[in-house]
C-alpha cells in the first residue's frame, strides 16, 4: 500500500479547508493567486498542515488558516468576516485538488509550485472540476515527473561544480552508489541516514534538499 502524506481519515476536511482559505484569500481579501502560492510555500502553518497536524487539518476553517499563513508572512488585508459560499469557485476547487495532490503524492506545496503556479492551477479548473480527481493528479505528475527528471543530487552536484568522482571522493561515499542515485536506479530517498549526511555536507545542504518528491502512481487516485 502506497504511503501517503498523513491518514485518509483528514483529506476530506483538508481539501475543503484549503480550498476556502484560497477561495478567501484570492476573492474576498484580494491576495494576488501567485502571491499567495508564494506565502504556501514558505508557511510554517501550512508545513504543518502538509504533515496532516490535525488543528490545521480539522481544527479551523479556511478563512481562519489563510489570516494565519498571512500573518506569518506579515501581509496585510482587509478586516472583514468570514466568507465561504456554498457554490464552489475555480479558486475553492484549486486548493481542494492541491490539498488533495498533497496528501497523495506527499509532496511539498513548494514542489508544487516549482513547477505550476496556482494561477494555472485555477485555469484549470473548466477542465478538470467535473472530472475525476485522478485526472488532474495524473496531469501534475506529468508535470512533477518533467521537472525533476534531473535528480536533486545532481543539481546540487552540478551547483558546486563537482564531478561524480569528486563528490565521491570528497563525501567519503562510493562513486557506483553516486552514478546509481543519478540515474534512478537507487533510490536516495532509502539509502541510509549517514549516506545522506556525508553527502550533504560534501554539497553544503540539508540533507531534505536530496531528497526526491515521491510521485505515486502505484494505486488509483479516487
Amino acid at each position: 500500500m502506497a504511503i501517503r502524506a498523513y491518514d485518509e481519515m483528514y483529506v476530506d476536511s483538508a481539501q475543503n479547508i484549503l480550498g476556502h482559505a484560497v477561495d478567501f484569500a484570492i476573492m474576498s481579501l484580494e491576495i494576488e493567486p501567485n502571491d499567495f502560492a508564494k506565502v504556501l510555500m514558505v508557511s510554517a502553518s501550512v508545513r504543518q498542515f502538509a504533515k496532516g497536524n490535525p488543528r490545521y487539518v480539522a481544527g479551523m476553517n479556511g478563512c481562519e488558516l489563510a489570516r494565519q499563513i498571512l500573518d506569518e508572512a506579515h501581509i496585510s488585508y482587509p478586516d472583514i468576516e468570514d466568507i465561504m459560499y456554498v457554490d464552489k469557485s475555480p479558486e475553492y476547487w484549486s486548493g481542494w485538488a492541491l490539498a488533495y495532490y498533497q496528501w497523495y503524492a506527499d509532496v511539498s506545496f513548494g514542489d508544487i509550485f516549482k513547477v505550476i503556479s496556482l494561477e494555472e492551477i485555477i485555469g484549470m479548473y473548466s477542465v478538470y472540476h467535473e472530472m475525476n480527481i485522478s485526472h488532474f493528479v495524473e496531469q501534475i505528475n506529468r508535470l512533477m515527473g518533467k521537472a525533476y527528471s534531473q535528480t536533486r543530487l545532481r543539481a546540487r552536484r552540478d551547483n558546486c561544480g563537482l564531478s561524480q568522482s569528486e563528490l565521491a571522493k570528497e563525501a567519503d561515499v562510493p562513486l557506483r552508489q553516486i552514478q546509481l542515485f543519478e540515474q534512478g536506479q537507487r533510490d536516495i530517498n532509502k539509502t541510509s541516514a549517514i549516506t545522506l549526511y556525508k553527502l550533504s555536507k560534501a554539497l553544503h545542504c540539508q540533507m531534505e534538499d536530496l531528497l526526491e518528491p515521491s510521485l505515486k502512481n502505484d494505486e488509483e487516485a479516487v
